[in-house]
């Protein structure tokens, strides 16, 4: 890494491409100078011509010279990464593409992951390339909504853009049980505490009341602040106040989250979560497919992994539900089934027990309890 570090300092020392372009510009100059002189004096256009091809010749001469310094600190970067990053070549004649049959799917998710990020001006011009997507087409006027208050928020220190749109959802937001809007209007509180602690005092009056019900306790907290004004470090409540920053952007996650969710998406691109989860998983994979094709064997099973991944926590969104009789991973096809009792177990091991049909009594394998398998319920994770 070493190596890489110092081609890469090195590289950035000499790519420096502003010295390329006062070259490129002093040529563009000469040509227009030229193009004038010409205009003003057609007679001089034979000595005019001559004098430029010199100066256009040594012109282009300093622009190749900057450009070769360029390409020789990009060569070096380049075997210094391929040195200290072998390539790893395990294709195999049965490799089996997931994605070759789901050209639509690829081309939906990055237009969806532009219109996401925010890149309305590409995703526009992806989606006329790109061929007809099933993207609707309200929703990039929804994020770029998202984005408007967003930017409010982070740039101005402006909430009244996202109070007002918590409040048009209001009920949406209470189906989910999110706290949105009382988190908006707490922050408002905090920021207008620290700056003018008159005016926090008039805000809360105005809009803490239909908050008590559910929030009583924090705006008690927020309301005896007042009474450490002179000294509010000997506050017990001063960590609400403590770092206002990380409140605002703890808060602009939240408003991002519960604004996708209203809209049945997640709160993360899911191409992203899945190009940086393949990054995660590739060493793996590329080492199970050497040890493969040095033992000449073949992963038969498309639709699994040769090997368990381990992706960090952030990344783990289904969970797995191991059947404590057969020790079987629990599918669609073997659903987990709740007996009344509360235990659960996969259906084909329910089924198992049951062998004299639905209506015959069995006893749950962990608990005395016995029950028939028509009263089981299957669950849903």
């Amino acid at each position: 890494m070493e190596a890489i570090q110092k081609e890469y300092e090195r590289l950035i020392k000499r790519a420096n491409l502003s010295k390329s372009i006062n070259d490129v510009e002093h040529c563009l100059r000469l040509l227009e100078n030229a193009r004038e002189a010409i205009l003003r004096d057609p007679t001089t256009s034979k000595m005019t011509l001559v004098k430029l091809q010199q100066a256009m010749s040594t012109g282009l001469s300093k622009v190749q010279d900057d450009h070769k310094e360029i390409y020789t600190g990009l060569n070096r970067y380049g075997k210094a990464l391929d040195k200290t990053f072998k390539a790893v070549s395990t294709y195999s004649t049965n490799d089996y593409d997931a994605l070759t049959s789901q050209a639509p799917l690829i081309k939906r998710a990055i237009a969806m992951h532009l219109i996401r990020e925010g890149q309305f001006s590409v995703a526009d011009f992806f989606l006329t390339e790109a061929g007809p997507i099933d993207v609707p087409p309200e929703l990039q006027q929804e994020f770029q909504e998202m984005y408007e208050i967003l930017d409010a928020m982070r740039t101005r220190r402006d909430l009244s853009l996202a109070i007002d749109w918590a409040r048009q959802k209001s009920a949406q937001l209470e189906q989910r049980g999110s706290n949105l809007e009382f988190e908006l209007c707490k922050l408002q509180f905090i920021w207008l505490f620290i700056e003018r602690p008159e005016r926090a005092m008039a805000y809360a009056r105005r809009e803490f009341s239909r908050f008590q019900e559910k929030h009583l306790k924090d705006i008690q907290q927020l309301m005896c602040a007042f009474l450490f004004l002179q000294s509010p470090e000997k506050s017990p409540y001063s960590r609400i106040f403590a770092d206002p920053e990380k409140s605002w952007n703890d808060v602009a996650h939240s408003f991002t989250k519960e604004f996708c969710s209203l809209l049945g998406l997640s709160a993360e691109s899911p191409l992203y979560i899945a190009a940086t989860a393949g990054a995660i998983a590739l060493p793996t994979l590329l080492k199970m497919a050497s040890i493969m094709k040095e033992k000449k064997t073949e992963w038969s099973t498309v639709n699994e992994l040769p090997a368990e991944i381990a992706l960090p926590p952030g990344y783990q969104f289904h969970s797995i539900f191991v059947c404590p009789v057969s020790k079987d991973q629990t599918t669609d096809s073997n659903p987990p089934m709740m007996l009344p009792c509360g235990h659960v177990i996969a259906q084909e091991s329910l089924q198992r027990l049951a062998k004299g049909g639905s209506s015959v009594t069995l006893k749950c394998p962990y608990c005395p309890r016995e029950s028939s398998l028509h009263h089981a319920k299957p669950v849903i994770i």
